[in-house]
């Protein structure tokens, strides 16, 4: 089985243009999370998707893997069924082109969703919230599943909803909870067949409502296998986030050149 990873990059950002190129610790954000994304255990190779000929430039100056697609696609995952469709992989990993700290171990527990059951055609994964920021926070996903591990929805409202400890919700890194609350990590695999098929659909009422891809999945009548992960990732949305990132990786002499 060929499992590739594909990262899907456009320069243009409402809050940070150019983020892709941003430069952390002398090198563009799209290498960290490029070198990062090859040091997954089971990935074979690692792709830039991109409509930018600045980013392919500098992908190509470093002997990393870019394609150009077109400039009129509405997602990440569009530009990666467009160079999908052209190649002979069997898994693909959708890994997010702003997240240059993510951890390659993240990546490999998305594929074992696939390995661990051959009847998975999409996959991602969840991480325990432990605290009120996070579930009272519109830009952290959370997502619930059922007894085998398969996605029932996702929101960016607080899921399940607590009624009964709500009036106290800001407590709740102190309350035992008798059902853990899950952020949804944005990291997807995909069979290659159904990632074709999925960039054929057309976007559903929900996915619209919550503005959340994988919801058009659950409304055609698609499962979702959903993994669960320790790790977290930090996502680049905004000029604090990357000099955040900047300070971080000073701080902890941080590399992509992961071991």
């Amino acid at each position: 089985m060929k499992i590739v990873a594909v990262i899907p990059a456009r320069y243009q950002s409402s809050r940070l243009p150019g983020k892709p190129l941003a430069e952390i610790a002398g090198e563009p954000m799209i290498r960290w999370v490029y070198e990062r994304a090859r040091k997954a255990q089971f990935i074979d190779e690692v792709w830039v998707a991109t409509d930018d000929e600045r980013i392919h430039k500098v992908v190509k100056s470093f002997g990393g893997n870019a394609r150009m697609t077109s400039s009129e696609h509405q997602s990440g995952t569009d530009r990666i069924a467009e160079i999908a469709r052209h190649m002979d992989w069997d898994l693909v990993i959708n890994v997010q082109g702003d997240e240059p700290l993510i951890d390659p171990d993240m990546i490999d527990e998305v594929i074992l969703c696939f390995k661990n059951n051959p009847s998975v055609y999409m996959g991602t994964l969840k991480r325990e919230i432990k605290t009120t920021h996070e579930v009272l926070n519109p830009n952290v996903v959370k997502v619930v599943t059922d007894n085998e591990g398969y996605a029932l929805y996702f929101s960016r409202s607080p899921l399940p909803f607590l009624r009964t400890l709500w009036n106290t919700i800001q407590e709740i890194e102190h309350i035992p909870l008798s059902y853990p609350i899950f952020k949804h990590i944005g990291l997807y695999g995909y069979t290659r067949d159904f990632l074709l098929h999925f960039a054929s659909l057309k976007p559903t009422p929900l996915e619209k409502i919550e503005h959340l891809e994988q919801l058009r999945a659950l409304e055609h009548g698609y499962k979702i296998k959903v993994g669960i992960t320790e790790k977290d990732s930090l996502g680049i949305d905004h000029p604090d986030d990357l000099q955040r990132v900047r300070t971080l990786v000073k701080q902890q002499g941080l590399s992509f050149n992961v071991p």
